[in-house]
């Protein structure tokens, strides 16, 4: 019986990418014992040829055009590894409508033209897998379309970015601040020159569309994903949470209520320090899925890096090549939201931390909880650092579940205390 071949080409020859060729040559004998079919890069396009040399790819695979490996009618699969939203967008169109199957680790294309991509993949009934777009190593995605396919799913609270999480942790083990964390990342390599896309928390809303879409039936609009990143995060605020058994993670929260509707947001947030999203630490990443059959389910491991996002987009290689050359059914994603409706930010509830800088005199906590109590939001705990009468001491506060809306509205009035003397702080609690 004459094994099946798998034709690939891979579009960028970054780290993924060349991870990507070396786990192909290294793995191939196992991937062909675990699938019955043989996977070979045939085609490579690359802008600059020195890099394909630098990796070691033959220069008789190189092109400098992605174009080609659309138009290569020899190809059964395009790997898209150049990132952005543009080329990137055209290759995959153009690779479905050609025929081919397409493997992408793009979650920023995804979050802002899926829904386009995924309808042309189901026209063209060819597969658009994405395994490697969220938490990288982490086979999040297949376990939300095929391990939990019987669970409705009710809450995903993840961890993912590994560049904030690092960036969190050193602040709170390290004691450093923010741009002391930040500085740091960048010397080991773990955030970028340009650290906008992960510090400012957009990269994780990016996975966030993802995950919501998966588990949710419906694409997120970017501009309506609340997005808040960690610049605002002083190491008083880690200091006084762990005092009050908290630790601090940017978190993806996507979850539903009662009556279908979502939330999905990405900020950063207070978890209970006995809980075990509070022990994830470095450039790790977890992700915890609540399914109304399953119960909790946690998924750990390293979210980035070359060898990681690699292995995930094998996997996708590997479940193409399990059932090649038989016709293969598009599952599409985002196509059948289940009466779902997207929460506005005012619209959730949570709880809250916050820290007031206040003249230290009587009556300053009285018209605090006055302020709060006229909008229904309770107080369950206090901190105030002993100081002299007079002068200025934070003022911690632990709230009740309360609206967003009435929080915010709450909040502005006590900036107007006189007793108030620098902007509120405050972060939203998960219990999960």
């Amino acid at each position: 019986m004459t094994t099946p071949l798998l034709r690939v080409g891979l579009a960028g020859l970054g780290t993924v990418g060349a991870s990507v060729w070396r786990q192909l040559s290294s793995q191939k004998d196992l991937l062909r014992q675990r699938t019955g079919a043989e996977i070979r890069l045939d085609q490579v396009a690359v802008r600059r040829a020195e890099r394909a040399r630098e990796v070691g790819v033959p220069e008789s695979l190189v092109v400098a055009d992605w174009r080609k490996l659309t138009a290569n009618p020899e190809l059964d699969v395009v790997v898209e590894l150049i990132g952005g939203t543009t080329e990137a967008f055209e290759l995959i169109r153009l690779a479905l409508q050609n025929g081919k199957h397409v493997i992408t680790a793009n979650k920023a294309l995804l979050a802002e033209r899926g829904a386009e991509l995924f309808a042309t993949a189901q026209k063209h009934q060819r597969q658009l897998l994405f395994e490697a777009s969220v938490a990288g190593g982490i086979p999040i995605i297949r376990a939300l379309r095929d391990g939990l396919v019987a669970n409705r799913i009710c809450s995903i609270h993840g961890i993912i970015n590994g560049t904030c999480n690092y960036i969190l942790t050193r602040m709170n083990e390290g004691g450093l601040e923010f741009k002391d964390a930040l500085a740091e990342a960048k010397a080991k390599g773990y955030a970028e020159a340009d650290d906008r896309l992960d510090v400012d928390g957009h990269d994780t809303a990016h996975k966030a569309a993802v995950l919501a879409a998966l588990a949710y039936g419906f694409w997120v609009p970017p501009d309506q994903l609340y997005t808040e990143g960690l610049r605002a995060v002083e190491k008083q605020d880690i200091v006084y949470a762990r005092k009050l058994g908290y630790g601090l993670k940017l978190l993806a929260i996507i979850k539903t209520d009662a009556d279908g509707a979502v939330e999905v947001r990405v900020h950063p947030t207070l978890v209970p320090e006995s809980h075990v999203l509070a022990s994830v630490s470095g450039v790790f990443n977890a992700v915890l899925v609540r399914g109304d059959v399953v119960g909790d389910t946690l998924y750990y491991g390293r979210g980035a890096g070359g060898d990681p996002t690699a292995s995930a987009l094998l996997s996708d290689l590997a479940q193409i090549a399990e059932h090649f050359p038989l016709e293969q059914k598009c599952r599409n994603v985002g196509h059948e939201a289940l009466h779902s409706r997207l929460k506005t930010m005012e619209e959730i509830v949570s709880r809250y931390y916050l820290r007031l800088l206040v003249v230290d005199r009587p009556g300053v906590l009285a018209d605090v909880a006055r302020v709060l109590a006229s909008r229904q939001i309770g107080i369950s705990s206090v901190i105030q650092p002993e100081a002299h009468a007079g002068e200025t001491t934070p003022l911690v506060l632990m709230l009740h579940d309360a609206p967003e809306a009435q929080f915010q509205a709450a909040v502005r009035e006590i900036a107007t205390i006189g007793a108030v003397k620098a902007p509120p702080v405050h972060l939203r609690v998960e219990d999960i």
